[in-house]
């Protein structure tokens, strides 16, 4: 930088009022000051210059160190940010976002740090306001009506972007009015519309994936993403959550977005992190989706998205560590970058993945030829510290047309062609197809009705008796989809689908409300046993849920009987254990499904003292030809025995079956011998 370029650039520095800019010597004092510091923390240059600056702290994190600690992380990670408490000159406090960059000349030595701090006090008052008004309107659900109205004010005064969509048909329940802002539109367009019917395909991508993630996952969820909008380009912050209605089974998606351009646009210009990989200098998934857009966004110009993905690289990570695997990471990001074009952008987007941009390129075998490239270069051994490391490289290929025309759909569908090539092998690359698309459209088009199944009762229970010597004594609670045009549709058709879009925690809420109803209503003791999938079980309102339907349904406990497989046990088993102790210590009786079909059967059985196991039905049907299925059998049955517990022989079809079964020691069976299963009021009822 010459002379008169430093005097404007230090100029420019000393006039922003917006944001205390100001640079630290190595020790921590401070060494320059700007009108933005003055008027942040009410110090006069010749009052700050050469004191510690660490009179900007409570003294609680004086005393702990913490000013030293953050100088700390930014000498060693080149740099530190965070949010927390700071005090200005009259002793006042204000909640600031603080940036400190290391500074170091060309030599790699350390000569001072880059502070800038801007006081955010403002918008986390706002934020934190908005949850103590949504967690009064969850605990208080007597005044709902009026914290409602109340929670209205505040989210339409507070200067973020605030939607609430319904979870289940995503219609857009309410906006402030920082949403006509954003989108362009007056409120009155965009209530009771689906995002895709209101907004551009890019925006609705961006808000339909977050609604996603809150769906599946519990918490509050970020993403932050540069996106176009009625006011251009702009880098939105968005929170997704979860609300509950006064109904349990009623769930809600709350956005709160942010416009934080002009807070990054400060930030970049003195940093390099914010569109950068830390371990690898590649561009990040921001500045990649920047790229991307720009990409797609030039007119008669083919460009192509490719999603890569090291094969092997988790064994790696395992046997020889993580700093093995990061050295591994390193190696691996110079020979991909230094097999492609200039133009090109290859990025780091998490773990072992990485994605490239390929603009202007002639056409698809242009494309596979780079990729090729790619594979070539990973292909020979890499010597980290020692150790010769062999990966394979696997890549999805997806091109600019008219159907995939934001970022979103480009890295899903090279996302879809990746995931072929691994299919079909590894070390390999795949063209995205239409048919990839046809069976996503598909999919969708499945999850969308399975929404409107919900809100339409079309999802139907049956109810499949389990019977003993003296007969009847329970059913299992299956779900039927009577989809109006397509006809009864089977649970292995759409269960899957619920479970990768979050629809499973609605499902499994509807089936045991419903279940526990209906049993209520039959005339007898007969329980009712109900299957929870594994993904049941990371939802913590999970036994809320069971304690609902048996409180709605004034059903006894001991009634009820809820179905998990091994698989529960294989995820998370310490918390999924505790789940079911609280399950059980409501009086609900637990059955392990598919029972020898897993891979640690009998160690389940010391980790949780189950009421029920439930023989698979693949080695009943094999019984009669496996001496295998039937020693499996014979061993189950002797088990059970020893160890108190109910033995099911479930997909029971003939006499045969039936006879040999009880030779073995069965006692409860279940199966279309005894009956099909019927909808509650036409299910079997007795034995004949």
């Amino acid at each position: 930088m010459n002379n008169d370029s430093d005097v404007m650039y230090r100029m420019l520095v000393q006039g922003v009022v917006d944001y205390a800019i100001y640079m630290l010597k190595p020790d921590g004092t401070v060494a320059n000051w700007n009108a933005g510091a003055q008027r942040a923390k009410g110090y006069r240059a010749e009052e700050i210059v050469g004191q510690h600056f660490s009179v900007f702290y409570g003294a609680s994190d004086r005393l702990a160190q913490t000013p030293d600690a953050n100088l700390g992380i930014a000498s060693k990670t080149g740099r530190f940010e965070d949010e927390g408490w700071r005090y200005r000159k009259d002793g006042s406090a204000f909640w600031a976002h603080v940036v400190i960059d290391a500074i170091r000349d060309e030599n790699g030595k350390m000569i001072g740090f880059a502070k800038i701090t801007r006081d955010v006090t403002e918008r986390r008052e706002n934020e934190q306001q908005l949850l103590r008004a949504r967690d009064l309107a969850q605990a208080q659900s007597a005044r709902m009506a009026e914290i409602s109205s109340f929670l209205e004010t505040i989210i339409s005064n507070i200067p973020s972007c605030v939607i609430v969509e319904d979870a289940i048909s995503r219609e857009i329940l309410l906006v402030n009015d920082k949403a006509e802002q954003l989108f362009g539109l007056h409120k009155s367009l965009i209530m009771h519309k689906r995002p895709h019917e209101c907004m551009s395909p890019e925006l609705s991508d961006y808000f339909n994936s977050l609604a996603d993630i809150a769906l599946r996952n519990e918490g509050i969820h970020t993403r932050e993403q540069l996106l176009v909008t009625a006011a251009g380009e702009r880098i939105l912050q968005t929170r997704a959550t979860t609300i509950s209605g006064r109904d349990i089974r009623q769930n809600y998606v709350m956005l709160m977005v942010e416009d934080v351009t002009d807070q990054r646009e400060a930030d970049a210009r003195i940093h390099h992190m914010a569109h950068h990989d830390n371990l690898t200098s590649l561009p990040n998934r921001m500045l990649f989706r920047q790229k991307l857009s720009e990409a797609l966004r030039a007119e008669n110009q083919l460009s192509a998205t490719l999603c890569l993905d090291l094969d092997n690289f988790k064994n790696v990570n395992d046997v020889l560590g993580h700093q093995i695997g990061d050295e591994l990471l390193r190696a691996v990001a110079k020979r991909l970058r230094g097999s492609l074009r200039d133009q090109d952008t290859l990025a780091r987007i998490g773990g072992d993945e990485f994605a490239v941009v390929l603009p202007n390129m002639h056409d698809a075998q242009e494309a596979a030829a780079i990729a090729q490239r790619l594979i070539a270069a990973i292909q020979p051994p890499i010597n980290v510290e020692g150790h010769s490391l062999s990966v394979g490289l696997s890549v999805g290929i997806a091109l600019t047309s008219q159907a995939t025309n934001t970022p979103e759909h480009m890295l899903r569908c090279a996302d879809m062609a990746l995931y072929e090539a691994k299919r079909n092998g590894r070390n390999r690359y795949e063209h995205f197809t239409p048919r990839m698309d046809d069976l996503a459209r598909h999919r969708r088009a499945i999850e969308n009705d399975l929404r409107e199944a919900l809100t339409r009762r079309q999802l139907k229970l049956y109810y499949q008796p389990i019977t003993n010597d003296a007969g009847i004594i329970g059913y299992e609670a299956l779900m039927r989809w009577h989809h109006p045009i397509k006809g009864v549709i089977m649970p292995n058709d759409f269960i899957p689908i619920a479970e990768e879009t979050g629809i499973i925690h609605m499902l499994g809420a509807y089936a045991l409300y419903e279940a526990c109803r209906e049993a209520q209503s039959w005339d007898t003791n007969q329980s009712v046993s109900v299957n929870l999938s594994p993904l049941q079980f990371k939802n913590s309102a999970l036994v809320s849920v069971v304690e609902g339907a048996l409180r709605e349904s004034a059903l006894d406990p001991h009634r009820l009987e809820v179905e998990i497989t091994e698989s529960v046990l294989l995820d998370d088993s310490l918390g999924n254990i505790d789940t079911l102790q609280r399950l059980k210590k409501l009086g609900v009786q637990i059955a392990l499904d598919d029972f020898g079909t897993g891979y640690s059967s009998l160690s389940y059985l010391r980790s949780f003292p189950f009421d029920k196991i439930k023989i698979d039905k693949s080695f009943i049907n094999d019984m009669s030809d496996s001496r295998e299925a039937l020693a499996i059998i014979r061993a189950i049955t002797g088990m059970s025995r020893s160890l108190d517990i109910q033995i099911t022989a479930e997909g029971v079809e003939n006499s045969e079956q039936f006879a040999r079964l009880r030779e073995e020691g069965c006692t409860l069976f279940q199966g279309y011998l005894f009956g099909r299963p019927q909808p509650s009021e036409l299910r079997l009822k007795a034995l004949v």
